[in-house]
């Protein structure tokens, strides 16, 4: 490998969580001044092997790992984060760590604050030092104009957009006097086309000082155009790296996904027949989604009656938007219809009237209730929304809650479903993360739907819950004809399920591909490099349509929203 002098040398790391292996000797180098593209799937290894360089708790927490880290040609075992900084490696990590109320400057200086030194701090001591606001504002400004980026040193970051916030951990980083390399997770997901621009120009000019970055992203061509060197991981091991000068797009997708997976034939447990005329169960027409790095621009397909759909894209895309704004949990626009009737978007209950119910990806924060029990997790959306799980008292005059049969009813899909716990009582917080999911299904499955979205379905579980999470789906479609549309960002997960699956780029469809296709097809479309056609209208302007739309109908009259439902 012709490079110059490494500043960082990782040798043969490895690591196992609670026995099962996520990464397996993979070794590379960072030079000074050097932009390494570290790309790989989902679930590749990539975070975790920046996790065991920033030393973080979880990685001493979980037995530490194998191999060995030079800094500088020096063995290092940092003990945590604050050892790594303090050598000098700064990183940015998907997740935003900003206080709301802090200006700009503020977050960039946390814990490490200017202060005012005075005869009173001699007396009394550093306790009543004050904040030497001016010069820590000029010190900000000086970063800001380092990375080339348009931040507001004053402004508070609850005020910002989501663009400016990953400016300002950017910056963070590189106000550091030592920082001679910076980790970047994913920095442009969350940015415009043009604030991705900025960045990448302020990338080339952190190198040209001499600042190392290891730039992680599933956004191939930024990968291509901005970095040196391209290490890619599968499955926790390196499988190659090479200059990035001459490589392509398609040769790096074809390596991120790699070998050809067998996938299972499903045609005998589809309801849904190819060849079969019929309207479509579900509709959706120049959708928009306004949710935060997974933005919707214009979003348009249907699904057959008894499909099982697949959405796929890589991580920030807008594949985790599309069912977050049908369901109403972001605001949304655009046309969707279930069974060729329109529904009206932003209630979260109208869609669950209708007949659909949604597992959303972020199970622990929506999807459940962890303080409460398995049984009342399981049924409680099906008692709101359809009375299930009520007997009526003095001749129907009151409805009292079932404990009986919600205890039964829990208790069936404990047994179906393989739900590992004490009982239907036992809280829901105290599952593991793979049972949590199964009761997930269960609460969908209890509104017995017509159309159900599953957003990340094995998010973060084991091969073995994955089985049945993935089973259970395909019987479920099987006997009872639902329709599912499956959001995942595991394409073999989505082959081996669905037949038809839609890849989402940059906020659109980029393309609807049989599960059949070669893995490359999907790898093209995963890294929008198909030819682009023109550009629809802005997200700002159909956020700006859909509020005037919405204004207008609360106007109206009731006379006028019946003549309008009847037409």
């Amino acid at each position: 490998m012709d490079r110059i002098k490494a500043i960082l040398s990782l040798r043969g790391i490895g690591k196992r969580f609670y026995g099962n292996r996520v990464l397996s000797d993979v070794s590379f180098d960072v030079a000074a001044g050097q932009i390494l593209g570290l790309v790989g799937e989902n679930g590749a290894g990539k975070s975790t092997l920046m996790k065991i360089l920033f030393s973080m708790p979880e990685i001493h927490e979980t037995g530490g790992y194998e191999g060995s880290i030079l800094w500088n040609d020096r063995e290092v075992r940092f003990k945590g984060p604050s050892d790594a900084l303090e050598a000098g490696i700064g990183m940015v990590h998907q997740e935003f760590s900003l206080i709301p109320g802090f200006s700009t400057t503020e977050n960039i200086f946390l814990n490490r604050e200017s202060l005012h030194k005075s005869v009173m701090t001699d007396i009394f001591g550093s306790r009543i030092r004050a904040l030497d606001r001016e010069n820590m504002t000029k010190l900000s400004q000086r970063a800001i104009d380092k990375l080339g980026v348009p931040l507001d040193p004053g402004m508070l970051v609850k005020e910002m957009p989501v663009g400016h916030k990953q400016f300002t951990e950017i910056v963070r980083e590189i106000s550091r006097d030592k920082v001679k390399l910076i980790v970047l997770d994913e920095p442009t997901a969350v940015l415009t086309e043009s604030e991705a621009e900025v960045l990448l120009s302020s990338l080339r000019l952190l190198a040209a000082e001499g600042i190392a970055i290891i730039f992680i992203s599933h956004r191939l061509r930024e990968v291509v155009e901005l970095c040196d060197w391209v290490v890619v991981l599968r499955d926790g091991k390196k499988v190659e790296e090479f200059p990035a000068r001459g490589s392509s797009v398609k040769t790096i997708a074809s390596l991120m996904v790699g070998r050809e997976v067998e996938t299972q034939e499903q045609a005998e447990t589809r309801v849904y027949a190819e060849g079969k005329e019929e309207p479509p169960a579900l509709s959706v027409e120049r959708l928009w989604v306004d949710m935060p790095g997974e933005t919707v621009r214009d979003v348009t397909f249907s699904v057959k009656k008894g499909e099982i759909f697949g959405i796929g894209g890589l991580a920030g895309q807008g594949k985790l938007g599309i069912p977050n704004g049908i369901m109403g949990l972001a605001p949304a626009g655009g046309t969707v219809a279930l069974h060729g009737k329109p529904m009206r978007l932003g209630s979260p209950r109208t869609p669950l009237e209708l007949g659909m119910a949604f597992v959303s990806e972020d199970r622990r924060d929506v999807g459940l209730l962890l303080d409460e029990g398995i049984d009342w997790n399981i049924t409680f959306s099906a008692m709101q929304v359809q009375n299930k799980f009520l007997k009526p008292i003095l001749g129907g005059l009151f409805q009292w809650r079932s404990d009986g049969e919600m205890f039964d009813f829990a208790n069936e899909y404990i047994r179906l479903l393989d739900i590992k716990c004490t009982g239907p009582r036992q809280r829901v917080g105290n599952l593991s993360g793979g049972n949590q999911q199964k009761v997930c299904l269960a609460k969908a499955f209890a509104l017995r739907p017509d159309v159900l979205f599953v957003s990340e379905p094995t998010r973060g579980i084991d091969v073995g819950a994955k089985f049945i999470v993935l089973e259970t789906l395909k019987k479920y479609n099987s006997e009872y004809g639902t329709t599912i549309v499956i959001i995942s960002s595991e394409l073999e997960e989505l082959r081996s399920v669905c037949r038809r699956i839609a890849v989402v780029y940059e906020g659109r469809i980029e393309g609807i591909l049989p599960h059949t296709a070669p893995l490359s097809e999907f790898g093209i479309l995963m890294a929008g490099a198909k030819d682009e056609g023109p550009k629809d209208e802005s997200l700002e302007e159909n956020l700006r349509n859909e509020s005037l739309r919405n204004e207008s109908l609360k106007n109206e009259s009731p006379a006028a929203a019946v003549g309008r439902s009847e037409r």
